[in-house]
């Protein structure tokens, strides 16, 4: 056997091992503290609350544990079942060495590849989420988000890719500098047209409209310096139970959206305080310094792509050509999850850093934690989240701090 598969064999069931172990550990903590009410939460939750957000945790996790280990399997099907080099020998035979048609085997790969995930993602949506009053979704609508993702992948996924493997033969050794440019540009593009265009495929959005709540939100902007261009609220609820909100665009294209099921779950000082959190984002400069993370690891990206499709190893140990760079794209998408996983704390600490920033900003513009403790204790009311989670899992996890980590700090306890 080559030694690099066998490589990818071991790196697979590590990885595998690891996830499983800390569902396990997530799993025994949620146990110990299913049965009472801890101290530290009364007030935060209700017991019947309590209780049923542990078996909503809990059968997530067993729920988890089934899924990696099939996820696993899958990927080892993938990747050495003859499957890639099949593909790859069908789709480069309608025009060997061209652009377009290793740019079609990468779309077309990728729409393959996402089916053996469907009877799992249905069961999750249709049995779990529905288990716990989550669900809102019906089959016709998820099976057309579905084919609505596969039409975009191939309408915006498809010129892309050819455009980047034809910058290769224009630009020479240096392509991958050229070709990052040119991904990293056009997703800057895509966060601008994402709300206008993409977005309202899946949902409608609407202005908030006229009233207290709207000149209550948009005078909060106005008093902490961010001038959204507009405060839209989502139809979320067509789909799950679940509330949220998120920051999307930048400079003047920036804007607000909150999930109806939001709307609802909170009172109008609740939705100030989740505004101010969201404003503290843009205020401490976690979208700038997002972006120039992202840029950073993606031009690392293509270097080591760059070099994995001229290494002699890495494509002929699938069975596929070496020095072919479609294949290299597809495999380093494949693999490359078995490295990163392990660097996932080192993301979610920066990430829970700014969520603390962000926290700390919403409280000093209110002038008092209470509005921002009251409405993160609803969010995880409603959402059944798990007040309990096994440290290494948090770590590993959890991009957010938990509610009794984020009240503390609110508290500047």
């Amino acid at each position: 056997m080559h030694w690099f598969p066998a490589v990818v064999l071991g790196l697979i069931a590590l990885r595998a091992a690891a996830q499983l172990v800390l569902e396990a550990l997530n799993r025994a903590e949620t146990g110990l503290h299913s049965g009472v009410l801890p101290g530290a939460y009364v007030g935060i939750m209700d017991e019947p609350t309590f209780a049923k957000s542990a078996d909503y945790t809990l059968a997530r996790s067993r729920f988890a544990s089934w899924e990696l280990a099939y996820d696993a399997l899958v990927l080892c099907g993938v990747l050495f079942s003859g499957l890639l080099p099949w593909l790859w020998m069908k789709f480069d035979s309608l025009a060997p060495g061209a652009a377009w048609s290793g740019a079609l085997f990468l779309v077309a790969t990728g729409i393959v590849l996402s089916l053996p995930g469907l009877p799992l993602e249905w069961w999750a949506q249709f049995r779990l989420e529905e288990k716990f009053g989550f669900n809102r979704s019906t089959p016709g609508l998820w099976v057309t988000d579905h084919l609505k993702g596969w039409l975009l992948a191939a309408v915006i996924g498809f010129p892309l890719a050819w455009a980047l493997l034809a910058l290769v033969r224009l630009t020479g050794p240096l392509w991958w500098v050229w070709g990052f440019a040119l991904v990293f540009g056009f997703q800057l593009l895509l966060i601008v047209l994402y709300p206008k265009l993409i977005l309202p495929l899946f949902n409608k959005l609407t202005a908030l409209p006229e009233g207290d709540l709207r000149t209550r939100l948009m005078a909060l902007a106005d008093r902490t310096g961010f001038k959204a261009q507009t405060i839209e609220v989502m139809d979320g609820s067509k789909r799950s139970a679940h509330s949220n909100a998120f920051f999307t665009g930048f400079g003047r294209f920036r804007r607000i959206v909150l999930f109806d099921t939001l709307m609802n779950q909170l009172t109008p000082e609740e939705l100030e305080a989740v505004l101010a959190h969201e404003i503290g984002h843009y205020k401490r400069g976690h979208i700038p310094q997002r972006l120039a993370t992202m840029a950073v690891m993606q031009l690392g990206a293509f270097a080591v792509i760059a070099w994995l499709a001229q290494a002699p190893w890495f494509n002929t140990a699938f069975e596929l050509p070496a020095g072919a760079l479609a294949p290299a794209f597809l495999l380093f998408g494949l693999l490359g999850g078995l490295v990163t996983f392990w660097f996932s704390p080192i993301g979610n600490w920066i990430s829970r850093k700014h969520e603390y920033q962000a926290d700390a900003f919403a409280r000093d513009a209110l002038g008092t934690p209470a509005p921002l403790i009251g409405a993160l204790r609803k969010l995880a009311q409603k959402n059944l989240s798990n007040l309990t989670p096994h440290p290494l899992y948090s770590a590993v996890h959890y991009s957010h701090p938990t509610l009794i980590e984020r009240e503390r700090a609110l508290r500047n306890i």
